[in-house]
């Protein structure tokens, strides 16, 4: 026994040792493969440098098309020189660079201001080299999917396809929506504005920034005042709420109204039902299909949420188990449109349409030729004052009689939240009833599919001369279960016009449309319900609009002394997109 013992551990040990062999020579098999030139500084015509990374395998003289990524994420010692080898490996020639200020480049680090203009500088680099034959494409996620736009800003010649996934559009989704900021966004500042690299511990460090948000909820402290609680100084978030109107501060980060009307190479789109930038990136799609319809843009969404998208989806999104045909190879469909528009290869096939889209609760994809056609009905249904059950009705006539529902909010009063949109859960036993009101529709006679954004108006009065509104809508399944559908939230005084600011006349009945809600695809069954939930945004993960017109970054809890008193009308609506 013992002879055998040393005979199989003999073969494990030569095993063990062919193996380490093995992996070293495969190790120095895979450097000598290709040409990294990892310390690349490309100058910028106004003096600044960026720090770039090329990567192309070994023994290729002729020029190859280039994979072109910009980002302020820098992981150049893995999943970059990883993404870049796969170019390579794929027929391509890889190249990264990072934004203004990061890693070798020693200018001030500044998010989107700079990117258009730098990432056009760099494609006209990359267009110069003789490794390149002229052709470039971009790709990547969230601040990659920004980058690509902003550069489009104005077209390179070079430049001939992108592929942003879950794309940032800056004032718009990210650092505020619809006009008003979001808590979350905070501490990205410092993840990626500390260091050359990115600021993990800061960023990690949950802890730090949740006990900075209760403690401004809890003292009423200006929302300027954010980083003197968290001990702090965030130079970029001052920076970024001195433009609460969708500015020309934002807007010359990237494409804005006619920009659109000169992008002219075909795009392909990724993104999520329950991306949270979603309605950043599906801004760019519609712009560009209102400015250059002629300009093929493709999209691929479902039910993923941001980082979901960026790797195809997961098997189970806030506890919603998803079907499993909505799991796609998002780096076999990418690498398959850079060898259709740089290649002249095929079409990738998942693209039957210029929409395409995973119905949810159908297990199918669909596809249409457009945003807008992905919808060929409404059902417009009213906000009324009648009572069904703990809920009030949703009717599809208008009233007759004008009427409205009450409500009284204390921003005094620190131990309510109103206002719970956020889908997380997605699939829920219940739903928050304390506050704001919730309408409910008759069942539907037959099943139901949803596809598209919801929008509406709402008709109210305010004793103030401001407030930021929140509209949920679900699906009350026949088991009783809520299903998350969609959300808006939004300042009332941007409502007509996000660049200016429009305060309510206090007492006087208004009229708030809205209309950037997230866009959703949903199978809803025979017997299940619609559910409209309308409340005042009161709550410590946003900034607090106390109504007196002032800048809403400088109110303070001593503006909470009189509530915001609201009257909701019942001629208010909602119309929610479906496909007959």
């Amino acid at each position: 026994m013992k002879t055998i013992l040393n005979f199989v551990f003999l073969i494990f040990l030569v095993s063990n040792t062919f193996s380490q062999q093995t992996k070293a020579v495969k190790s120095e098999d895979l450097k000598s493969a290709y040409d990294i030139q990892d310390s690349v500084m490309i100058e910028t015509r106004d003096g600044a440098f960026i720090s770039a990374m090329v990567v192309q395998k070994k023994g290729v003289s002729s020029p190859r098309p280039i994979l072109f990524q910009f980002t302020i994420y820098v992981r150049d010692k893995g999943r970059d020189i990883k993404s870049l080898k796969e170019a390579a490996d794929n027929g391509y020639v890889g190249v990264i660079a990072y934004t203004r200020g990061k890693r070798f480049s020693q200018s001030e680090i500044i998010p989107y201001e700079n990117d258009g203009n730098d990432a056009y500088d760099v494609i006209d680099w990359i267009s110069k080299q003789k490794w390149c034959n002229g052709s470039v494409g971009m790709y990547g996620g969230s601040y990659n999917g920004f980058t690509q736009w902003a550069v489009c800003k104005k077209m390179h010649p070079a430049l001939k396809t992108i592929v942003p996934y879950v794309a940032n559009r800056p004032g718009m989704g990210l650092p505020m929506e619809n006009n008003v900021f979001i808590n979350p966004n905070y501490e990205w500042s410092f993840y990626v504005g500390n260091n050359k690299y990115l600021d993990t511990i800061a960023g990690n460090d949950r802890q730090r920034f949740r006990k900075m948000q209760w403690k401004w909820w809890e003292t009423g402290e200006a929302y300027k005042k954010m980083d003197s609680i968290d001990g702090t100084p965030n130079r970029l978030f001052q920076r970024w709420i001195k433009h609460a109107s969708f500015d020309k501060y934002w807007q010359k980060m990237a494409p804005y109204k006619n920009d659109f009307s000169q992008i002219n190479i075909p795009v392909l789109v990724f993104d999520g039902y329950y991306n949270d930038s979603q309605n950043s990136s599906l801004y760019y799609v519609r712009e560009l299909q209102k400015y250059n319809p002629k300009t093929p843009v493709y999209v691929i969404i479902g039910p993923y949420g941001h980082f979901g998208t960026q790797v195809g989806g997961e098997k189970e999104l806030y506890d919603y188990k998803v079907d499993p045909v909505a799991l796609i190879n998002i780096k076999k469909i990418t690498y398959q449109w850079f060898d259709y528009i740089l290649k002249n290869g095929a079409k990738p096939e998942m693209l039957k349409d210029k929409i395409n889209y995973e119905v949810m609760g159908a297990n199918e994809w669909r596809s249409a030729s457009s945003l807008d056609k992905m919808t060929n009905g409404f059902l417009k249904l009213y906000l009324t004052e009648q009572k069904s059950g703990s809920f009030y009705v949703l009717k599809d006539e208008k009233p007759t009689q004008k009427k409205y529902l009450y409500q009284e909010v204390d921003f005094a009063d620190r131990q309510i939240q109103n206002n719970e949109y956020y889908p997380d859960p997605i699939i829920r036993k219940e739903i928050d009833t304390t506050n704001g009101f919730a309408f409910i529709s008759e069942p539907l006679k037959e099943s139901v599919l949803i596809n598209g954004s919801f929008l509406g108006e709402i008709k109210a009065s305010i004793n103030k001369k401001d407030m930021d509104i929140g509209v949920t809508l679900y699906e009350v399944m026949p088991n009783g279960e809520y299903f998350h559908l969609s959300y808006f939230l939004g300042r009332a005084s941007y409502a007509k016009d996000i660049t200016t600011r429009n305060l309510l006349k206090p007492n006087e009945v208004e009229s708030i449309p809205f209309s950037n809600t997230h866009l959703v695809s949903k199978q809803l069954s025979k017997g299940s319900r619609l559910l409209v939930v309308i409340n005042v945004n009161k709550n410590p993960f946003s900034q607090l609009n106390y109504g007196t017109g002032k800048e809403v970054s400088d109110e303070t809890i001593e503006d909470a002394k009189e509530p915001l008193k609201v009257k909701w009308y019942n001629d208010s609506f909602v119309k929610i997109p479906i496909w007959k």
